[in-house]
């Protein structure tokens, strides 16, 4: 077979978008590394990105790239099977669930409130995606962005609109990842200094049955309410059931664990090694970046505003800035809530109250996902 020399050299085939693409590899690398902004997520997608950049090589006259996801001779191929077929978003939901506390939320029901008010960013983006221009499958994959859960913006892409797959799940890691930058300024521009000094009553305790008895009913409930929940929530309350029962220890052990932190770099890898720049770079990805970040704004907001309008009919006072981790970044928004707490009162303990709507924003970001696949699946 007759070739040129430049042809099979990449160096030659560089463009400046493959050199933008670089750059936004390194500022994951530097969000991870030197801010420490969800490292075991985004040093995988970092060097994803990178990978997904090789230069092409020639091959009778076409390009030919060597890790292109969509390239059925290419290992990543395979690798991002899990990502397309939506394999790796259940699986990560079981090591979730059985690294997860359902504690908060059996011991004060009603922060599932808030939980549910985050996920008003959900359909808010959903809404103004419509405006921009994309259909209605492809607005409920970008408006689930919202919900601040990267394993259920991937798996409703993937049913929905896997030709935004790549876009969605960048962006919704980012976002995740960001959480410490995004959500303090929202949650200090919507309460007084007042609200946030607010000290809220220790959990009650909750019983070892409390405990069994809530996987298996959230399951039920939800399940029947939205049927397509059931992959990722049945996934999640297994994983907390292996957790509680007392008698799976080994297992629960590992899907929190190693099982997880396999998950975690297949995940982050395929994510990254899908952001290629003849599919990432345009017009319609920076619609959904900006999306995403409205709908993570509303998000908080609504979680926040939410705990003041329930402060004007209960005694018990919640303090507000728990209602920002009704997004489901768990536990990343519920250590925000106590970061800002924090800096009015060094003693205001809020992170174990924030879980619950942490929690219930897992629970509730699922459930939206679940309506949007049967709705518009």
């Amino acid at each position: 077979m007759k070739f040129h020399l430049p042809d099979i050299i990449g160096l030659v085939h560089l463009t400046p978008g493959h050199f933008i693409m670089f750059a936004v590899a390194f500022v994951f690398f530097y969000i991870a590394i030197k801010k420490h902004y969800e490292p075991l997520l985004l040093v995988p997608i970092g060097f994803g990105i990178l990978i997904a950049n090789v230069p092409p090589i020639i091959i009778h006259g076409e390009p030919f790239y060597f890790t292109d996801v969509n390239n059925p001779n290419s290992a990543f191929y395979y690798i991002y099977y899990g990502i397309l077929k939506g394999i790796y978003p259940p699986l990560i939901f079981l090591g979730i669930g059985a690294m997860t506390d359902f504690t908060p939320l059996i011991s004060n029901p009603r922060l599932v409130l808030l939980g549910a008010a985050a996920q008003f960013g959900i359909f808010m983006a959903f809404g103004a995606a419509l405006l921009l221009g994309f259909d209605l499958k492809q607005a409920g994959s970008i408006g689930i962005i919202g919900g601040a859960d990267g394993p259920t913006s991937i798996f409703l892409a993937s049913v929905l609109s896997p030709e935004l797959l790549a876009p969605i799940a960048i962006a919704g890691y980012s976002y995740i990842a960001l959480v410490p930058v995004i959500q303090p300024p929202i949650m200090r521009l919507l309460t007084t200094r007042r609200e946030r000094l607010i000290r809220m009553k220790p959990p009650r305790p909750v019983s070892r049955m409390e405990k069994l008895l809530f996987p298996v009913a959230v399951f039920l409930v939800s399940t029947l309410v939205a049927p397509g929940s059931a992959v990722l929530l049945g996934m999640l309350c297994f994983g907390n059931f292996l957790k509680e029962s007392g008698v799976t220890e080994r297992l629960a052990k590992t899907a929190r664990t190693s099982f997880t932190d396999i998950m975690t770099f297949l995940i982050g890898l395929s994510v990254g090694s899908s952001a290629s720049v003849q599919t990432f770079l345009t017009a319609r990805s920076l619609k959904i970046f900006f999306l995403g970040a409205f709908s993570f704004v509303i998000a908080t907001a609504a979680g926040v505003l939410f705990a003041k309008l329930m402060n004007l009919v209960i005694k018990d006072k919640i303090n507000p800035l728990i209602g920002a981790a009704g997004v489901s970044a768990v536990p990343d928004s519920a250590r925000v809530a106590q970061m800002v707490g924090n800096e009015e009162d060094p003693h205001n303990y809020l992170l174990l109250h924030a879980m619950g709507p942490n929690v219930a924003g897992v629970i509730g970001s699922a459930i939206a996902a679940g309506v949007m696949w049967a709705v518009l699946g």
